[in-house]
């Protein structure tokens, strides 16, 4: 089973990313959790969103204490939240920034696994033409943790966005080059 946390502001697509990777690793066969912890929260605020992976029926029904992966879609949450808590070393933190995995260690308290980065906002500008990080968060998700087939999760997603955005045909296009492109920018 692959565990997943996600850590992201109301509003930016964390749980939208968490419910698409779900739907995308059930098309392929696994079975999945996604589900979302905020409460009254407005946009902005911090959120957290999970995934569990996994080939075989998982009975487990709380939240992800000690993931094997962690995204972080919005930056600013490194200074208020512990992002790696829990967070096992064989896995990987993703970070959504410009900066590189390097500059970005001295703020995970100590964290001693792989840090991964992906500017998500220049691949949305430049493929959406506005900033939406989950799309390119996702992607990063999928290349690092290997937890679904990357074609097979290209494919499926393609499926998903012309039956989601079938009036906005535009739009499906856009999501599938920020997808492919994210994948290839992945900073280890």
């Amino acid at each position: 089973m692959i565990e997943i946390r996600w850590h992201g502001r109301g509003g930016q697509g964390a749980k939208t990313a968490s419910q698409l990777l779900a739907d995308a690793a059930f098309m392929s066969g696994k079975y999945v959790q996604s589900f979302p912890e905020y409460g009254p929260e407005r946009s902005g605020a911090p959120i957290t969103a999970y995934n569990r992976i996994s080939d075989e029926r998982c009975l487990i029904h709380s939240n992800i204490y000690e993931p094997d992966y962690v995204a972080v879609v919005d930056e600013t949450l490194l200074e208020s939240v512990d992002v790696t808590g829990g967070l096992k070393e064989a896995g990987a933190v993703i970070i959504n920034s410009a900066r590189s995995p390097e500059e970005l260690k001295p703020l995970l308290k100590g964290y001693k696994g792989r840090v991964c980065t992906i500017d998500a906002r220049k691949i949305s500008m430049d493929c959406l033409g506005a900033y939406f990080p989950n799309t390119p968060m996702l992607a990063a998700v999928v290349e690092v943790s290997g937890c679904v087939d990357k074609e097979q999760f290209l494919k499926d997603m393609e499926t998903s966005y012309r039956h989601k955005f079938a009036k906005k045909p535009q739009v499906v296009e856009g999501n599938l080059k920020c997808l492919r492109l994210a994948m290839k920018e992945v900073r280890y």
